[in-house]
């Protein structure tokens, strides 16, 4: 019975993640080239609702708590839900840079209000032994949303970018109502009594907040760029939904991750996870005129961020099992303040260094950051080892 509730969690786990993730949070990146020959924004405007889309996303992960502590964790997955279809909604409708606004703000927010909530629901629904395998399940996903995403680009490139927004509407509506009738109501959690213990999860997170920082900043840079790498050069029109469609389908292997964290530990899986995206995004900057070398990136993307994304919650739940939801949202807000500054950073310097450069300096920030992370794991494995347990 509690494997069929724990089947019936992941399931809309994943459908929920998938269009709140998948689809929502980063459409935008893809329709970008049409909003800016729709709505004739310039380099810095487009940068700066891309951060807004951050915002909203990092002002749902700061409310989902306070919501699930009042009503439950089912809550603000409920909630996300509605989210991401009224954002859509106004994004397909939009006229003005300022209404897009608030409609990519709205839809961003999606994904802070799901996510985090649904640690809370595994850890107390699905046995240990079962809780990294469900994890890795609802965070993957994502692929399955950005599968839908690329069939969604096809429609964008044969008639308008606002088709995009309009199917996201229709995908967050039908996750809600599969949530609703899979998820069970839940309590609000127990609240934990001992403040004096507050800085040992603090302290025990030091190095997955750091991994934070670095993977949302390059993850969010590749999305929103990605879609305009190509546009900007050679490739038909086709190579959009293409590269969309090949994150979707190599992402599935992020399904795996739970029983590779607990063969390799998670912090080796983060490590190669930075240097997987690290690669892909050197493959885009500098070939991004090359339909094999485009596809190529995309596909060791996919695996790389959705690898990257299911370890942070597989990892988060290993070093504080007994507070995971709130674990993994701390960790969350970290990268949604560099998902935030990002793609605004980047809007401002785009004209005087190129996309290209952008990719390629972004590129190394993930590369090196992946080899310290390993460094730092060996280093600290070979302490421990000196010091004895």
């Amino acid at each position: 019975m509690t494997l069929y509730a724990g089947n019936r969690i992941g399931l809309a786990g994943a459908a929920v993640v998938g269009v709140a993730f998948g689809m929502a949070r980063y459409a935008y990146g893809l329709t970008l080239p049409g909003v800016r020959e729709d709505l004739e924004l310039s380099e810095l405007m487009l940068g700066l609702v891309s951060s807004a889309t951050f915002a909203g996303y990092l002002a749902g992960l700061l409310l989902a708590g306070r919501l699930a502590a009042r009503h439950g964790s089912r809550a603000p997955t409920t909630v996300g839900g509605a989210c991401g279809a009224a954002g859509a909604v106004i994004v397909t409708s939009a006229q003005s840079p300022w209404l897009l606004a608030v409609g990519v703000v709205l839809a961003g927010s999606a994904g802070g209000w799901v996510w985090a909530p649904y640690s809370d629901i595994v850890t107390r629904a699905v046995p240990a032994r079962q809780q990294p395998r469900a994890l890795a399940i609802i965070t993957t996903g994502t692929s399955g949303g950005l599968l839908l995403l690329g069939g969604l680009a096809v429609l964008a490139a044969l008639g308008s970018w606002r088709l995009v927004w309009a199917g996201i509407a229709l995908a967050a509506v039908a996750a809600a109502v599969v949530n609703l009738r899979l998820v069970p109501r839940t309590g609000p959690a127990p609240r934990s009594n001992a403040q004096s213990g507050a800085s040992e999860p603090a302290a025990a997170l030091r190095v997955p907040a750091v991994y934070s920082v670095v993977y949302f900043a390059v993850v969010v840079i590749y999305f929103t760029y990605a879609a305009d790498s190509l546009d900007r050069g050679t490739l038909p029109a086709a190579a959009v939904p293409a590269l969309y469609a090949a994150i979707g389908l190599t992402g599935m292997v992020g399904v795996a991750t739970g029983a590779l964290a607990q063969r390799m530990g998670s912090l080796r899986v983060a490590a190669l996870s930075l240097v997987t995206v690290g690669a892909a995004l050197a493959l885009l900057g500098l070939a991004s005129d090359s339909l094999a070398a485009t596809m190529a990136s995309a596909c060791i993307f996919g695996a790389g961020y959705m690898t990257g994304s299911a370890v942070l919650a597989v990892w988060t739940a290993e070093l504080v099992p007994d507070r995971a939801g709130a674990a993994f949202t701390a960790c969350l807000v970290v990268g949604a303040t560099s998902s935030v500054a990002a793609p605004a950073v980047a809007g401002a310097i785009i004209p005087g260094l190129g996309l290209g450069a952008l990719l390629v300096l972004t590129a190394a920030v993930s590369l090196l950051s992946g080899v310290a992370l390993m460094l730092h794991g060996a280093w600290r494995g070979a302490t421990t080892a000196r010091t004895g347990p």
